[in-house]
């Protein structure tokens, strides 16, 4: 087999009728398209969420709330997940940004706060976006230090 002679499994395709090809087609004329109306012109398509003029939903559903849109998102890591990697030898003294990244703790966008679960035995000097008051503290009583970007 080669390129040259590749071709669909027998009966996987089916000869439709060419559609729009004049009378004598069977399929000319309208082009089995209908009598007049938006989906019988060229270029119709549909709004998202369009239900044939009855109110659509996002319109029916109530509205409540309030998003703010200066909100900053961060990515919470805790004490405990920082003393699993040191244990497994992924994280020798110093935690960045970038190790968090490699360690796919975080991508390399993210802003990221360290979180204060669990325990934390090794002394690290970890440079990140944001602490919790609980996670600064106990990562100065371990010997670190809690590095604000």
């Amino acid at each position: 087999m080669e390129l040259n002679n590749l071709k669909p499994a027998k009966g996987s395709t089916k000869a439709g009728k060419r559609i729009g090809r004049g009378q004598g087609s069977g399929k000319g004329g309208t082009a089995a398209r209908g009598h007049k109306g938006a989906k019988s012109r060229s270029g119709y398509s549909k709004k998202i969420g369009f239900e044939g003029g009855q109110m659509p939903l996002q319109r029916r559903v109530p509205k409540f709330g309030f998003t703010n849109i200066n909100r900053k998102e961060y990515v919470g890591v805790n004490l405990d997940k920082l003393q699993e990697m040191v244990d497994n030898g992924r994280i020798k003294d110093t935690v960045t940004m970038d190790i968090l990244v490699e360690n796919r703790l975080a991508r390399k966008n993210d802003l990221v706060k360290i979180l204060g679960r669990g325990e934390l035995k090794a002394k690290l000097n970890i440079t990140v976006h944001k602490f919790t008051a609980t996670a600064k503290a106990a990562i100065e009583k371990a010997g670190g230090e809690a590095v604000a970007l």
